[in-house]
């Protein structure tokens, strides 16, 4: 599992939050359109979601659903999250900040995955990064970082992180997942 992308893994997720279509993951894990149409590729042909069409009135509608191979595949990376999270959390309580660097730069690439998921106190994240004297954009992009994070108030109760505010955000298309959107 380790060899998982940690955008594959919030793709994965957001579809099985719920967000059945194109615009919408795209919207809640700000992955590039045509990465996400690759990203969303390679899940259908591992097993993990699958592409439901369906005839309306108004044309065709296309639905990403998880499968229950995806939808276990999420529940042992979050595990996997939450024990780096626990682990990232007892070194910081130690106060030896440079086991606490040497952590944060083995976990650098897991660290939007836990905001995304909301497996880590957003809060006490921030205090790891002043203990280091280093700012946050060094190890999160801007982008992943959840809405209101610099507040320190979004993701600190485990929630959704600000992966989404369930706003349609249709945003047009004319990609090539399968079906052709």
């Amino acid at each position: 599992m380790e060899t998982e992308e940690p955008k594959d893994v919030m793709v994965l997720g957001a579809v099985m939050r719920g967000e059945k279509k194109f615009e919408k993951i795209q919207k809640a894990t700000k992955v590039d359109p045509a990465e996400l149409n690759s990203i969303l590729e390679d899940l259908e042909k591992r097993g993990f979601i699958q592409v439901i069409e369906k005839k309306t009135w108004l044309g065709r509608k296309i639905e990403i659903l998880i499968t229950e191979d995806g939808a276990k595949e999420v529940d042992a990376r979050i595990h996997e999250l939450q024990d780096k999270w626990t682990k990232m959390a007892t070194i910081y309580k130690t106060g030896d900040k440079k086991k606490m660097k040497n952590c944060m730069d083995n976990y650098k690439s897991f660290l939007p995955m836990m905001l995304f998921f909301g497996v880590m106190d957003i809060m006490m994240f921030s205090m790891m990064f002043s203990m280091m004297g280093m700012p946050m954009a060094d190890y999160v992009p801007a982008e992943s970082m959840p809405d209101g994070a610099g507040d320190g108030m979004d993701g600190a109760d485990g929630g959704d992180g600000g992966a989404g505010d369930g706003m349609d955000g249709d945003m047009g298309g004319g990609f090539d997942f399968d079906v052709g959107f």
